[in-house]
């Protein structure tokens, strides 16, 4: 039997009751953060935009690796645990149920989708969709490693990588027109010029 807030939190249920309930404090963080970032002489444009996208990763991610890092109550003993076949795991995704295979895909191209449809947003450096896919990929395949260290009973997987990869990149396609580039830094603030004699 679960007991105490810790092991409430460790099921699939207790994620999504806890997400919902931190959402006013993700909504007082980005006012905080852009009324700072006014307050230093930003934009207000800027302010807000690089605010949202930094609270948006972070809310939108945290909870996905989350999920993806609970401990599998399945036995282990009757299934691989690793699997570094590409498209093996997910060929047996697609072939069962309808609802198994869209939670499971849907799931796994959410993990990183809030990062690839914000990080271009706040980071002219990110501002490419091979540079999202490679980072989400990156990020996935740590997650993946970690799962089989920590000895979760999850299947690390291939595919997994592969999703994951593919929602940062599908995300980061959906946010292209907000994406901050060299040619729209913000503005730098204006500083008074030294005049020659004076």
């Amino acid at each position: 039997m679960i007991k105490g807030w810790h092991g409430w939190a460790g099921t699939f249920t207790g994620v999504v009751l806890v997400t919902a309930a931190v959402l006013p404090l993700a909504v007082l963080a980005v006012w905080a953060l852009a009324r700072r970032r006014r307050a230093s002489g930003t934009a207000p444009m800027w302010a807000w935009r690089r605010s949202l996208a930094e609270v948006g990763i972070v809310y939108g991610t945290v909870p996905w690796v989350w999920m993806i890092m609970l401990p599998d109550d399945r036995p282990a003993t009757d299934r691989d645990l690793v699997n570094l076949v590409p498209l093996r795991d997910l060929f047996e995704v697609v072939t069962s149920t309808p609802l198994t295979a869209t939670v499971q895909i849907g799931g796994n191209l959410l993990v990183f989708a809030a990062l690839g449809a914000l990080a271009p947003v706040r980071f002219a450096a990110l501002a490419s969709v091979p540079r999202v896919v490679a980072v989400g990929a990156g990020l996935s395949v740590l997650v993946e490693t970690a799962q089989y260290a920590l000895r979760l009973e999850r299947v690390s997987s291939v595919d997994d990588v592969l999703l994951n990869a593919a929602g940062a990149g599908l995300a980061a396609l959906a946010s292209r027109r907000w994406w901050r580039t060299g040619d729209d830094a913000p503005p730098e603030r204006s500083r008074p010029v030294a005049v020659a004699g004076r």
